[in-house]
């Protein structure tokens, strides 16, 4: 279950991706004709200044390639670059229930932290969603800020954590 009330126009979506890159990831996997097969993307996670380290993190899969390591990918490009940016943890809401989502989650390390009970309302029914999160990486001392997409796609090792997905990519 997807929480929009309504189709995103492709204006808006594309609205929305380009204020994702300002400073966060949005990538997207697309076989050779160009048909999108998911995209995965970051985003902020709370709006305190004591939580800039943390993002939240969306992905989406279709149907016919689901289980074909699509998921796992894009999550794997994009949890390297989010490292690289400075990020230490990874959040995900998974609407319940959704056992394909619980499984991708799993898969790449997520751990369950908690349900929201009843939190979002769709459809003429009301929906828990399990919040689940993901260390990144550990960050001693004072950390310094996030860096924006922009300067850490400067870094030499951007091209490689890119990458880093396609090996697990089953398309």
């Amino acid at each position: 279950v997807s929480f929009e009330l309504a189709v995103p126009t492709v204006e808006e979506l594309a609205e929305r991706i380009r204020r994702t890159l300002v400073n966060w990831p949005w990538l997207v996997c697309a076989d050779d004709g160009g048909r999108v097969l998911g995209y995965a993307y970051a985003s902020k996670h709370r709006e305190r200044a004591a939580y800039q380290w943390s993002v939240d993190v969306s992905a989406y899969v279709d149907v016919p390639v689901k289980r074909s390591g699509v998921g796992r990918g894009l999550y794997t490009s994009l949890f390297a670059l989010l490292r690289l940016q400075g990020y230490a943890n990874a959040f995900a809401g998974i609407a319940l229930p959704n056992e394909a989502s619980i499984g991708l989650h799993t898969a790449v390390g997520f751990e369950a932290v908690g349900v929201y009970r009843s939190v979002g309302y769709k459809l003429g029914a009301w929906h828990d969603v399990s919040w689940w999160g993901l260390r990144l990486q550990a960050i001693d001392g004072t950390p310094a800020a996030p860096r924006p997409l922009a300067e850490a796609a400067r870094e030499p090792g951007w091209d490689a954590a890119l990458r880093s997905g396609l090996a697990v990519i089953r398309v």
